[in-house]
């Protein structure tokens, strides 16, 4: 039986619906059978799944959008306070929920793991969700990301475990508490909101704190921000705090991890007992992810070697090392990278599943606070490619930033000796890529903007 649904959520109303977080917490509620509608920027395949579902969703935003039997209106931190559906809930005196609170309230009464870290957080959240699944559990979810099976961010499901990627970006995952919680890593990240890793630090705290009595933290043993979280939160008795990694002193010790083409292969000691399981994608932090996965699957009581056969059943997640196609002897994958962590992991990995290939990405630095502070590492990052095209920055929700060019992370790439050349028209890179590649590359388009449109753009001008 599906919980029931709040009588402030019967009829919501969600401004930007369209976003992967606001869409699934959508996706679930009309799920569950509230009314929902809302509004976005544009038309999508988002838009078009929520209509199937039943939503009405209108394309952009206007006063005359809100209907007059909402009960809320559903906003997330991008929504600006001159939004005119916002402007309009607020003469009528509707209730204007944070999309934290609302997916808060999908958990209660459930069994929820929340999953945190500045990075890796839609994958681990994404085989959590499959290998649940795999094992009859009928999970609920509400992922950053597209799965590849069984195709969507978001579902409500009849078991009681309730699966969500827990976002520290804005502090939202101040709101949930999880019976588990995993952290995989804490760096300095979302530089208009954090002003110091100290900033940082007490807000993974807060979250930590939030884990029901009983519960369990899993947390990364390896990673520097993580080992000093787990230390500042040592003194918290009543719940279980269980370490993962390489280190010596990891609680869920991973022995090896072994490439095999596009998949790993993993050995981990758990429990005193050592167990190899495979991992269907590429690089050595998807297989930690997977172990963290499997850490939080035993904390909730789950069979260790079903939970570990079942996470070799998650194929992926749109937007990570997705294959996007294969065109005149050209691979095409897409990866949603944008922070130097992130954009080194993808690219070693990739150089590991084929290290005799070329590895040529285009790039699409995101927010302009981002690059103002990581621009350096991020040209670093890539002069782990053979080529490079940099793009100009995609602003997302912020304002220009005087100065502050997609120039600072050419500059530093050059310097670390790489082949990388700026781009300001994107209509133009799929000419540009015909012409440097050659059978046998590998082409990666990365960032968390709209770079991810040009990977079939690319396969259709190399075919043409």
């Amino acid at each position: 039986m599906a919980p029931a649904v709040p009588t402030t959520m019967d009829r919501p109303h969600f401004i930007g619906i369209g976003g992967a977080g606001m869409s699934g917490i959508a996706k679930i509620l009309a799920q569950r059978g509230a009314h929902v509608a809302g509004s976005d920027a544009k038309e999508s395949a988002t838009a078009e799944a929520l209509r199937a579902l039943g939503a009405t969703v209108h394309i952009g935003h206007a006063a005359d959008h809100l209907a007059q039997d909402a009960t809320c209106v559903v906003v997330s931190s991008a929504i600006r306070a001159d939004n005119p559906e916002l402007a309009a809930a607020a003469e009528r005196g509707i209730p204007v929920v944070h999309r934290s609170d609302a997916l808060a309230g999908l958990m209660e009464g459930l069994r929820p793991i929340a999953v945190a870290g500045t990075h890796g957080k839609t994958t681990t959240t994404s085989m959590l969700a499959v290998s649940l699944d795999t094992l009859g559990l009928d999970p609920s979810y509400a992922i950053g990301g597209d799965l590849d099976a069984p195709g969507s961010n978001a579902r409500h499901g009849a078991g009681e475990i309730f699966v969500a990627e827990a976002d520290e970006s804005d502090r939202s995952f101040h709101k949930y508490a999880p019976e588990v919680a995993i952290i995989l890593n804490v760096e300095l990240d979302h530089h208009a909101n954090y002003a110091s890793m100290e900033e940082i630090y007490e807000s993974f705290e807060t979250f930590v704190g939030r884990i029901r009595p009983g519960g369990t933290l899993v947390i990364a043993a390896d990673q520097a921000g993580a080992r000093e979280l787990t230390e500042r939160v040592s003194g918290r008795h009543d719940i279980e705090i269980v370490t993962y990694g390489e280190s010596e002193d990891a609680d869920v010790r991973v022995l090896k991890v072994n490439p095999r083409g596009l998949t790993s292969e993993v050995t981990v000691l758990i429990n005193g007992r050592m167990l190899t399981f495979t991992v269907s994608v590429p690089g050595r932090h998807y297989a930690h992810n997977a172990v963290a996965a499997l850490a939080a699957g035993v904390a909730l009581g789950l069979p260790l070697h079903n939970l570990a056969s079942a996470l070799g059943s998650y194929t992926g997640v749109k937007r990570r090392l997705q294959l996007k196609g294969e065109a005149k002897g050209v691979q095409v994958i897409d990866s949603y990278a944008h922070h130097p962590t992130e954009m080194t992991a993808d690219l070693e990995a990739i150089r590991g599943a084929a290290a005799d290939a070329r590895v040529l990405v285009v790039f699409q630095p995101h927010l302009f606070s981002r690059t103002q502070e990581l621009g350096t590492e991020m040209g670093e990052a890539l002069a782990l490619a053979d080529s490079s095209v940099v793009l100009d920055i995609y602003p997302a929700r912020e304002d220009p930033v005087p100065g502050i060019t997609s120039a600072l992370i050419i500059d530093s790439a050059r310097e670390h000796g790489a082949d990388v050349r700026p781009e300001h028209d994107m209509a133009a890179v799929p000419d540009v890529i015909a012409g440097m590649v050659r059978p046998g590359d590998l082409v990666l388009t990365m960032g968390a903007g709209d770079v991810t449109d040009l990977g079939p753009r690319i396969l259709a001008r190399l075919e043409s």
